[in-house]
């Protein structure tokens, strides 16, 4: 399994935790920056992801900025990324579950590296259910081609 991993200036610290925590669990990590704590554009790195993802050069992706919702608005803007902006194992689960979200979102500043563990654990460790969330995660589907 293969995880992209973006982060904006805020995220860097953490990021170097995740990284360790996902190698642990046996996954392969694309760092896609940023390295340093020079200001970045978040969606910049959330396009990097994006693209990992919809060309299939990883499964799954991870972004983190300051509050998460950035990077989980500019994710969800591209063709197929179903991006959950995650708080706690409980949205974790139900992200994987219901949505079968494929990129998660974290806010470094309301998140632990301990928690940040526990949620990675639970995302990674839950499969998409299917039965009535297929139908509704086809509407979403329809609605990334309709041009309303």
């Amino acid at each position: 399994m293969i995880v992209t991993l973006g982060v904006d200036h805020h995220a860097v610290e953490l990021k170097n935790s995740v990284i360790q925590h996902l190698e642990e669990m046996g996954f392969e990590v694309l760092d896609r920056g940023t390295m340093d704590d020079t200001p970045v554009d978040y969606p910049d790195i959330a396009r990097k992801i994006a693209k990992d993802i919809r060309t299939m050069k990883a499964n799954f992706g991870i972004l983190i900025c300051q509050t998460g919702i950035g990077m989980s608005i500019a994710a969800n803007k591209f063709q197929g990324i179903r991006a959950a902006l995650v708080m706690n194992e409980e949205m974790a689960k139900l992200a994987r579950l219901h949505n079968d979200a494929n990129v998660l979102c974290i806010g470094s500043q309301y998140t632990s590296p301990e928690l940040l563990n526990s949620v990675l654990d639970v995302f990674f460790g839950t499969e998409f259910e299917g039965g009535r969330h297929e139908r509704r995660l086809s509407k979403i589907v329809e609605f990334e081609f309709s041009r309303m």
